[in-house]
């Protein structure tokens, strides 16, 4: 199917994705509003979504995400990527109260919402999804540059098992493009600010291995992020690095966002399904990576989490 025949003759779209936007959510709400805006020139294309990381600010257009939302407005066509409209924040009153309702994902914990559900696991990412539902004549470098970005990063540069023979495909299609992937995946992946290697070395440093030593965990608190005058956007990457240790096979970073309040990041390396264990406490994801929003105080947290890996690894 081609995304244009759901979307028909709109007069206005507007298109979102979830709140704290990865790379594969900001990849993928831009790729599709520029194809829009490319398809649609004659209609009103909206985008909402929280402010990306500057990482992202290489995406063409990316300054025309609006950040503040009119709730009063009615959409046409509303287009919900990368999550159920649970996670669209302060985009879902407008989601709701659209005519048509749209929504596109790959998360194996998501039910679906709207009138049209094109939800498809088996993908590697929304971006990669995004892709097989565009006519491809209609493709441009700076689509292709928003849907590539969103490919690598829930793939872990096509490292991670969500990359299938599919995935390469598209992405082979996608840097034909000619634009500069090698930089893009330097700037956007790997690169990090000062900041964001000191915090990231604090929490590799008190880590703490348990459940004989198949997991690891750590934790930056409110204080810790004051200290070093960082984000939760500059957190990124700090459970990838933490299942990078030998022996571990499930990965668990969380940050305090309150008081007994913490938002909590799993990995695994493919004997637990994290998914799983999200699911458990309102979250959701992929099957080796995922997370929610937990309250409690940080040990309590761990012990909650470690039942449903306990049982994946048969040490329960």
């Amino acid at each position: 199917m081609r995304l244009i025949d759901e979307v028909g003759n709109a007069a206005s779209v507007a298109v979102s994705g979830h709140i704290r936007p990865d790379g594969d959510c900001v990849g993928s709400v831009m790729g599709l509003y520029l194809y829009l805006k490319k398809e649609m020139p004659e209609a009103e294309i909206d985008v909402y979504l929280d402010k990306p990381a500057e990482i992202f600010d290489c995406i063409s257009h990316i300054e025309d995400i609006k950040l503040e939302f009119n709730t009063d407005k009615i959409y046409d066509v509303f287009i919900a990527l990368d999550c159920a409209d649970d996670r669209l924040g302060n985009a879902r009153p407008l989601f709701e109260k659209a005519h048509k309702r749209i929504n596109i994902d790959h998360h194996i914990s998501n039910q679906g919402c709207g009138d049209v559900r094109i939800i498809e696991p088996d993908r590697s990412s929304t971006a990669e999804l995004l892709y097989d539902l565009m006519a491809p004549e209609m493709l441009d470098v700076e689509i292709a540059t928003a849907l590539y970005i969103g490919i690598i990063h829930d793939t872990g540069v096509l490292r991670y098992s969500n990359t299938s023979p599919r995935t390469l495909q598209v992405a082979s299609e996608l840097i034909k493009f000619g634009f500069d992937f090698s930089d893009i995946i330097q700037k956007t992946f790997y690169e990090k600010t000062y900041v964001q290697t000191q915090i990231m070395g604090r929490a590799v440093l008190e880590s703490v291995r348990f459940m004989h030593n198949r997991c690891i965990v750590s934790m930056v608190s409110r204080r810790m992020m004051d200290f070093y005058q960082v984000t939760p956007q500059d957190l990124d990457g700090i459970v990838n690095q933490l299942l990078s240790v030998k022996g571990v096979e499930c990965a668990i970073f969380m940050y305090e966002t309150g008081t007994l309040e913490y938002k909590v990041s799993m990995r695994s390396g493919g004997k637990v399904d994290v998914a799983a264990v999200a699911m458990r406490f309102g979250g959701g994801g992929h099957v080796r990576a995922a997370g929610c929003t937990m309250n409690g105080t940080y040990h309590d947290n761990i012990n909650n989490l470690s039942i449903g890996i306990a049982e994946q690894l048969d040490l329960a």
